[in-house]
């Protein structure tokens, strides 16, 4: 039975190459998936040896130590026996102004010590660390994004927005340091990183030599953390988001519905293997074989052509690892380990292998079982006589099967109306709506031989008055066999239906998060800081804005930090004309003209979770906040002077005029600015999509709190007939002297957001893009076998006036027609569930239905369906007639 199998094998090396590709596909982005990750995990390991390998141990602030490690532990640790070397790291901002006079990013670069030695925990891609106060190194990508090399000269704010000039004398890497990598950074040597941040304290000490308990007891009483290098190192990997296992499990979720796709594509190229092989299984039956070996025969056949495809897809694994790291190495895309991420370092680790092989032929067996077990069910009379083609029946549900059909229906049914509508919207309603998606798919896969009769009379219709004679047969065949026709198509519904899942709940993202910022900015631009929340736009800013012919409006929102009623809230301030005309918030009670000062405006939710309503009075304190750059300059610039030379120690932060992170003085005293206590009743209580939270007062209020008059940001209006390119100049001459301002107008927000979610949907449409690949090699080869199949049909088509191009065009609109049952009911799928989904995310959130993108997936399944029927519509053409006719 074996030698009959293997023959068998050899007799059908086409059909069975072709089912092999569908496996050879899956298991090729499993594999891939682990190279890829197994590559990052060795780049991640080889920056941790030229990082935090090289420390022994380190100290770091414990939790909630937001004051950082005080100065004098470092002389401590220094005079720890064993103790070969230790450095303190001072970290803080350092804003990098670019060419155009303005600070990089959204946020400053960070300002960072570069230590030497053994502890030099920076890699140089040119030039040498900084030895004076008048050099700094760049963050090698900050570098080529502005345009800097070694010997430039740049300029850096201080933490009193004072600018400084260095010459660059080298480009670093900054390895795994996740703050680092996002913001980009200055490095200077301690002395000048400690004067430039105004940092007073160690955000690490690192510490070559001796062991950690003796650093441990040397750091006791402070609540600090001793780790080893290794803990150091996994700590660094976590926070820089190197933790490839959720990259793993997100590739591998797709992975896995390419196998789905590919399993379907393997059960029915078997079934159909094995109806066309009746007569050879009989008569197998005939001369002896029991059904267990023909059992065992089909199971070895389906074995051997897994373990082929799961070889090869290693083989495509390697080569796919190998080409996405290519890809990133080329566009420059940089992520944790990415110095040592290149095309040469892929390699299938042994895990890969074993995990390819076993995943690829399982799925190929269990694949396998059904048709095997049809095989047994072969009688051996059916060797001596013709019978009708097999699946050529009218196909019947059945009861158990409409049962369970209506069952799955049911609960899928159930599940979207319980995520869509009742639970509260959120993870747990995302989650419900998935459930109740594959419960629903499940159902459609059990009706779905039912609906191939009517689908296919509804898609031919139109191929079938085109093309004629060909179109209407292409049709009939088509019909011939309900559940051929529908495993075929079933796989294109996979992959088509979360395509369109995607892209609506992708559009709908897009539009809601359009109107939302149509409602909190309903302006044409927006001035705020380039470096962070704390920090304000200067009002002059906001003067020269108003001096200008091209603006029309320009509102001023402050915001600052208060306790409420006792507990912590934020207060803000409009400019009052703004409110109602520009900005309109929705009350659920009072009314925004009872707002006058001493008087309030409430959000809702706020409200609802402090049981606070209209007319009650509520004591406003303001709450101390850490000194602005401007208020802390004198501190600041003393904060390199009082370092022991050359060792660049932060100055003693206990003096007695020292001012503590949160912005209160060891005397206890108000600092400078901040007002007494006041007093306010609620106005109004408000909701709707508006910039603003918590309590907002007058202006004349907002400065008896806070005596503060610099604006969180500025909101600007064109004035009338202005365009927008003459708005947008205006806007930024008036900000040119303000390098920490930036301005970003409502496009550019729209654009941004509208990008970000493209992006994510071109991903998403990559990865889903192998299983509709894998769907189009199962119609290829379902028509490929049924071509076989029909060997004299054809030749009789032939005979009574069918020409070969009639022929090829009767395959390939069979072939459109398949594909386009498959689309559509994974259009009608996604489109269902994209809304659901949407509707789960968010009370707010507004569906929207691509309709190009995805009359744009249902053309190209077409396109693809046709495409795959080129070559059995080919070979079709090309057989003899007289040859295919005396074929038994």
């Amino acid at each position: 039975m074996l030698k009959t199998t293997l023959a068998g094998l050899l007799a059908r090396k086409v059909r069975l190459l072709l089912t092999a590709v569908a496996i050879t596909l899956g298991v090729g982005f499993i594999a891939g998936t682990f190279v890829l990750t197994d590559t990052m995990d060795e780049g991640v390991h080889r920056t941790f040896a030229r990082s935090a390998g090289k420390v022994d141990v380190a100290v770091l602030p414990g939790p909630g130590d937001e004051d950082g490690l005080p100065a004098d532990l470092l002389g401590r640790i220094r005079a720890v026996p064993g103790v070969v070397e230790a450095q303190g790291i001072v970290q803080g901002d350092a804003a990098l102004l670019g060419r155009d006079g303005k600070a990089v990013g959204d946020v400053p670069t960070l300002g960072v010590s570069i230590t030497g030695g053994r502890l030099l925990r920076h890699e140089f891609e040119k030039g040498r660390a900084p030895a004076g106060p008048a050099e700094a190194v760049l963050d090698a990508r900050v570098a080529e994004r502005e345009r800097f090399g070694v010997g430039d000269t740049i300029t850096v704010l201080d933490t009193g927005d004072r600018p400084h000039r260095f010459t660059v004398v080298g480009l670093f890497d900054v390895g795994l340091d996740a703050e680092a990598s996002r913001r980009g950074a200055v490095g200077f040597d301690a002395a000048t990183a400690a004067r430039m941040t105004g940092e007073r304290t160690y955000r690490e000490i690192d510490v070559a030599g001796a062991d950690r308990a003796a650093i441990a007891r040397a750091a006791a009483g402070g609540g600090h953390e001793v780790l080893t290098g290794v803990r150091l190192a996994d700590r660094l990997a976590a926070q820089a988001g190197a933790d490839t296992k959720i990259i793993r499990s997100g590739l591998l979720l797709f992975g896995l519905v390419a196998m789905l796709v590919s399993a379907l594509v393997i059960y029915n190229t078997f079934a159909i293997l094995i109806a066309q092989r009746m007569r050879e299984m009989a008569l197998l039956r005939c001369v002896g074989a029991t059904r267990r070996q023909i059992f065992g025969g089909v199971l070895a056949e389906s074995a051997v052509v897994g373990l082929v495809g799961s070889v090869l897809g290693l083989a495509a694994g390697l080569g796919l690892g190998a080409g996405v790291l290519a890809l990133l190495d080329a566009s420059g895309v940089s992520g944790p380990g990415a110095p040592a991420m290149r095309p040469g370092d892929a390699s299938l680790a042994p895990r890969t292998v074993l995990v390819g092989l076993a995943v690829g032929t399982v799925v190929t067996v269990l694949a396998a079982l059904l048709p095997a077990r049809a095989a047994t069910r072969v009688a051996p009379v059916t060797a001596l006589r013709a019978d009708l083609e097999p699946g050529s029946a009218r196909f019947r549900l059945g009861r158990v099967r409409t049962a369970l059909a209506v069952l799955l229906g049911a609960l899928g049914g159930a599940g979207v109306v319980l995520g869509s509508v009742v639970m509260e919207k959120g993870q747990a309603a995302m989650y419900a709506v998935a459930a109740a998606g594959a419960l629903v798919f499940l159902a459609v896969i059990a009706v779905m031989p039912a609906l191939v009769r009517p689908l296919s009379r509804l898609v031919g219709a139109l191929p079938g008055r085109v093309a004629g004679v060909p179109g209407r047969l292409a049709v009939q065949n088509a019909r011939r066999s309900p559940r051929r026709t529908a495993t075929t198509t079933i796989a294109l519904t996979i992959g088509v239906g979360l395509m369109s899942l995607f892209a609506v709940v992708a559009a709908s993202a897009k539009v809601s998060s359009e109107r939302q910022l149509d409602t909190q900015f309903p302006v044409d631009f927006v001035v705020h800081t380039r470096l962070d929340r704390a920090q304000e736009v200067p009002r002059a800013l906001a003067e020269r804005l108003r001096g200008r012919p091209e603006v029309g409006a320009v509102i001023e929102q402050r915001e600052r930090d208060a306790r409420i009623a006792g507990r912590e809230s934020g207060v803000t301030s409009i400019t009052e004309p703004a409110l109602g005309t520009v900005i309109k918030p929705e009350f659920e009670s009072g009314s925004l003209k009872d707002l006058r000062p001493g008087t309030a405006l409430l959000d809702a939710e706020t409200a609802r979770a402090r049981n606070l309503r209209v007319g009650q009075v509520v004591t406003v304190e303001p709450l101390p906040r850490d000194p602005r750059p401007g208020e802390a300059a004198g501190q600041a610039g003393q904060a390199g002077q009082g370092a022991r030379p050359g060792t660049g120690t932060p100055p003693d932060a206990t003096r007695p005029d020292a001012t503590r992170p949160d912005g209160a003085r060891p005397d206890g005293a108000r600092p400078e600015g901040e007002g007494a206590p006041v007093r306010l009743r609620i106005a109004g209580i408000f909701g709707g999509d508006v910039p603003m939270t918590g309590l907002v007062v007058t202006g004349a209020d907002f400065e008896r709190l806070f005596a503060a008059t610099d604006p969180a940001r500025i909101y600007v209006k064109a004035a009338g007939g202005t365009s927008a390119a003459a708005a947008r100049k205006a806007v930024d001459d008036a900000a040119r002297p303000y390098p920490t301002a930036k301005v970003a107008s409502s496009a550019e927000i729209k654009e941004e957001f509208s990008g970000a979610i493209d992006s994510v949907l071109m991903i998403f449409a990559g990865l889903l893009g192998l299983a509709i690949v894998i769907a189009l090699f199962g119609i290829a080869n379902t028509l490929t076998l049924s071509v076989v199949e029909r060997t004299r049909e054809s030749a009789l088509l032939r005979a009574l006036g069918l020409t070969r191009g009639q022929l090829r065009r009767m395959l390939s609109v069979e072939a459109l027609v398949m594909a386009v049952i498959g689309a559509l009911t994974g259009v009608v799928l996604g489109v269902g569930f994209g809304w659901a989904a949407t509707r789960a995310m968010d009370d707010d959130a507004v569906v929207a239905l691509p309709y190009l993108r995805i009359a744009g997936f249902m053309v190209l399944a077409a396109a693809a369906g046709m495409l795959a029927a080129v070559l059995p519509a080919r070979r079709a053409a090309r057989a003899s007639i007289v040859a295919s006719l005396s074929q038994d």
